[in-house]
């Protein structure tokens, strides 16, 4: 038997080509949703202790510098994602020898890119908090915990790597299992260090980084000593651009998307600071508020991205094998699903908003006004947030990254950034809540027009090499 015809073997083998695809996307989808929610309470659990502890301008202290949170989340979903996508369409295409060096050209480019960041943010914390929108009064807060987040920020880069690399070699649980470590690690430390220790709000952020490090140690030692589906040799470990390129053309999707999310929140602190300053409410309350209905929204955002990142291997693998079928199976299952998990968001999110963000603490009475009102509001198109991410990483997930990018593009800096701009110049602090309806709108129009394209070309492939299997 020849190499070819041997690999060819391997492909038609593999799970991901003869598997149930209702199956196959629940085996990746539930750890990778669990994942994403496991992400989501380290940053509940921490707004929830600083609530308790602190109060209002401590939220408001982590919400200044959350945007390093999403930089860094760029540049591990760039490398994360891109190298994962890029394995699993080599290994569908029957070349292992280019997944092997993927793989350690993606663990070489999250070593060097992670720490480059952890030291810049270290080194330029109190600048980089003041232009992320940071006052006088939430500085005093801001800037220590932010100096030790500094630290763990290579760590998270890794674990997110790592993460994308396991799930891309048919380990879903164990992906998960990295993210439980350090979320378990981070709600059991949070009240020790806080009050036990009384650290305050440092100690917050040491439990986050510490259990950063916890993950990605265990997500490390996955794709050095564990790795089943190929080998990861010394021979794997050694740049190369051809790789590095294309690892960051298929990531650039997901990168330039929490890229712009951070434009736009910066933007937001901004706007929020300035125009606060001019309402009943000041500057703090606003910037709280808006906060913590970020991570409430996180939470229920994390179904259709998990669900796009749980069919990202069934997507990547099929599109490399020219198994047209059931990519498009995958996509209207992942669609599906996601809608329903949005709309139930949107229902939760109109009908108990005061109960959700009293989960964060108390508060005064213009606090609580604030936030129910921007929830419900800034929100209201919730049940169409399911379709964006989906479609963008089945875009990505088959090397076509950038559409996935235009389509993020199009809701952050086309639409959002604009309309944060104009709407508070004419309605004030109430305009910021009308932003985000009008792109989300317009997100979901536009991915319903390449979808339709994609499909119609992929049965044309389908139909092409039917005929061509026909004449041979």
């Amino acid at each position: 038997m020849s190499t070819q015809e041997a690999e060819a073997k391997n492909v038609s083998m593999n799970p991901l080509a003869t598997e149930d695809v209702n199956k196959l996307i629940r085996k990746f989808a539930v750890p990778a949703i669990i994942s994403l929610l496991v992400n989501a309470i380290y940053n509940i659990v921490d707004q929830i202790f600083i609530g308790q502890g602190i109060g209002t301008i401590g939220i408001a202290a982590t919400n200044v510098a959350f945007p390093l949170n999403t930089i860094s989340t760029a540049v591990s979903l760039l490398i994360g994602v891109g190298s994962a996508s890029f394995f699993n369409l080599s290994l569908g295409a029957g070349d292992t020898k280019s997944a092997s060096r993927i793989v350690g050209n993606a663990m070489l480019m999250g070593t060097i890119c992670g720490t480059a960041i952890g030291v810049i943010a270290f080194v330029f914390v109190e600048p980089l908090l003041r232009f992320f929108g940071a006052t006088d009064d939430i500085m005093v807060y801001a800037h220590s915990y932010t100096a030790i987040i500094a630290i763990g920020l290579p760590f998270m880069i890794m674990t997110t790597i790592t993460s994308n690399l396991i799930r891309a070699d048919g380990s879903p649980k164990y992906a998960m299992a990295c993210m439980l470590a350090g979320a378990i690690f981070n709600v059991i430390f949070d009240p020790v260090f806080m009050f036990v220790f009384n650290w305050g709000i440092e100690g917050i952020a040491w439990a986050t980084t510490l259990g950063q490090m916890l993950s990605a140690g265990m997500g490390i030692y996955y794709v050095m000593k564990k790795f089943h589906t190929i080998p990861i040799g010394k021979s794997s470990y050694k740049l190369e651009s051809r790789i590095i390129s294309r690892i960051c053309a298929i990531g650039a999707g997901s990168c330039f998307n929490q890229l712009a999310m951070t434009v736009v929140q910066i933007l937001l602190n901004n706007t929020l600071k300035y125009y606060g300053e001019l309402s009943v409410y000041g500057s703090e309350i606003p910037i709280a508020c808006v906060g913590v209905v970020t991570k409430i929204s996180f939470i229920f955002i994390s179904f259709p991205i998990g669900i796009g990142q749980g069919c990202q291997p069934l997507v990547s693998f099929n599109y490399g094998a020219r198994n047209f079928k059931r990519v498009k199976a995958a996509y209207k299952i992942a669609i599906i699903t996601s809608t329903i998990s949005t709309t139930a968001a949107f229902l939760m999110f109109q009908l108990f908003p005061r109960q959700l963000i009293s989960i964060f603490g108390q508060g005064t009475e213009e606090y609580f006004q604030f936030a129910t009102m921007y929830l419900r509001i800034y929100l209201c198109t919730m049940f169409l947030n399911g379709i964006q991410p989906v479609t963008s990483n089945f875009f990505t997930s088959i090397g076509k990254a950038k559409i996935g990018l235009l389509m993020s593009m199009t809701r952050q800096l086309i639409c959002l950034v604009p309309l944060l701009i104009i709407f508070p110049m004419i309605w004030g602090i109430d305009g910021v809540m009308y932003t985000a309806p009008l792109a989300d709108i317009a997100a979901a129009i536009l991915a319903g027009i390449f979808i339709t394209r994609e499909m119609k070309l992929m049965s044309k492939m389908e139909n092409a090499d039917k005929a061509l299997a026909g004449a041979l």
